[in-house]
């Protein structure tokens, strides 16, 4: 009987990149064959409580094409990845039984769903070591100054200031070196496409301010676009309220969530773009937003479920409605208001909406119809190009009363659309039927 080999495996999640990857650069260091895996868990394409899919096409799309583009760049560094369309304790039960697994490099999560997984994998493979990392964050864990995820602040300045004293960010690991051709296992296989996830093919909407591919060269090739070549990062704090066109922000939102690239490398190039170009507020608002990003993860490290509970954080006991009407009509774009619908329309036709937008239609559907803000929440996980469930989760608590907002603020949805779509042009992008 022929010898198993030995190898070491690096489990990609949420961190779909050659560049800043510690579990890749630390798995690199192993004598062993490294062999990359992804899996398109069946559940995170599953129908939730809610009545959504937790992840539809514009998502899923994004997806297969970031790990497309993770595949090739790894083939690059003679690695293969192994892609399956299994739960993940499956696939390496299945790995287990062709090799020797020493150990599983991985991005360790902290959601519920995510643990489950990680425990169902740990019983698949009893006798391999497991290397989890934080490889998400823009602060370290460890390197922040708090003693323990209790002590983070309910307030979000609070936080900030703190970290921006007191935390250092770190330096990007850099990509590995290619290893010897000779230990490339031939793994290689295909994403699934959509309709294998049991989702429609689409074109991507000509209105679309999110007409973007996923994968890690993209994500850099957005920043080069958008630091290096129009230098609208100078202008990013003016422009980020804006509704139309791609270039208003900086859209890196979706790689991040996916992480084909990582909050750290953005860090550090703003900080090339300050030294090389301009220093200005708009730059240091980029850093102010990624931070934003920091807080939500570490807020739900520090409350767990209660992110995903009614009470949200605040344990906040109000009385909230489920009127099947006023979902149809809020996702469809009957409200009322027309500001609402133009998003709302946006969001269906696109995965995407601004950060303005997104702040209007959930005070919309959480403080005007005080509908249960979890449904919205669970739409928007469904439907975005960006979904991050940290990001996602805290925004809708903090827009719906029961987060880190210590002003617990309702948009006025009318002052909201005058300030900020004044000729009514995003309106009308979105609510014209189509005449021609």
């Amino acid at each position: 009987m022929q010898k198993k080999q030995k190898i070491t495996l690096v489990w990609f999640r949420n961190d779909l990149r050659t560049r800043d990857q510690k579990s890749l650069y630390d798995a690199c260091k192993n004598e062993n064959a490294v062999l990359g895996v992804y899996c398109f868990d069946p559940s995170h394409f599953e129908t939730t409580r809610y009545g959504f899919k937790k992840t539809e096409k514009y998502r899923a799309k994004f997806l297969i094409e970031s790990v497309e583009q993770l595949s090739n760049n790894l083939q690059n560094l003679n690695i293969s990845l192994h892609i399956a369309h299994k739960h993940p304790s499956e696939v390496f039960k299945e790995l287990s039984e062709r090799y020797v697994i020493t150990s599983v490099f991985y991005q360790t999560e902290w959601t519920r769903e995510e643990k489950r997984v990680e425990a169902k994998v740990k019983l698949a493979l009893p006798n391999t070591d497991f290397i989890e990392n934080y490889n998400q964050f823009l602060f370290h864990p460890e390197d922040l100054p708090y003693d323990s995820f209790q002590d983070i602040p309910e307030v979000y300045t609070n936080f900030r200031k703190k970290c921006e004293k007191q935390s250092e960010v770190r330096p990007e690991v850099p990509a590995p070196q290619p290893r010897p051709t000779h230990d490339l296992l031939e793994e290689r296989n295909q994403a699934p496409n959509l309709s294998d996830l049991g989702l429609e093919d689409f074109e991507t909407d000509p209105r679309s301010a999110f007409p973007f591919k996923g994968g890690e060269n993209e994500a850099w090739k957005r920043i080069e676009h958008y630091f290096w070549d129009t230098k609208k990062l100078q202008y990013y704090k003016k422009t980020r309220n804006g509704l139309l066109g791609t270039d208003y922000s900086s859209k890196f939102s979706a790689w991040l969530g996916n992480g084909s690239i990582s909050a750290v490398s953005i860090y550090h190039e703003v900080r090339a773009f300050e030294k090389q170009v301009k220093k200005n507020q708009d730059t240091y608002w980029l850093i102010f937003e990624l931070i934003w990003r920091d807080y939500f993860k570490y807020i739900s490290l520090k409350h767990g479920n209660k992110i995903f509970q009614l009470g949200g954080v605040l344990n906040k006991d109000y009385d909230w409605g489920n009127n099947k009407k006023a979902l149809r009509d809020w996702i469809h774009g009957n409200t009322p208001e027309d500001f609402v619908n133009a998003n709302m329309i946006e969001i269906k036709k696109t995965g995407f909406m601004s950060n303005r937008g997104r702040q209007n239609v959930n005070s919309y559907w959480a403080k005007e119809w005080k509908q249960d803000w979890r449904i919205g929440a669970a739409y928007f996980e469904s439907m975005l190009v960006d979904y991050d469930v940290h990001s996602n989760w805290g925004n809708w608590m903090y827009n719906s009363g029961v987060g880190n907002d210590p002003r617990d603020r309702k948009f006025n949805i009318k002052n909201q659309a005058d300030r900020y779509d004044s000729g009514g042009k995003y309106q009308r992008t979105w609510l014209q039927d189509s005449l021609f």
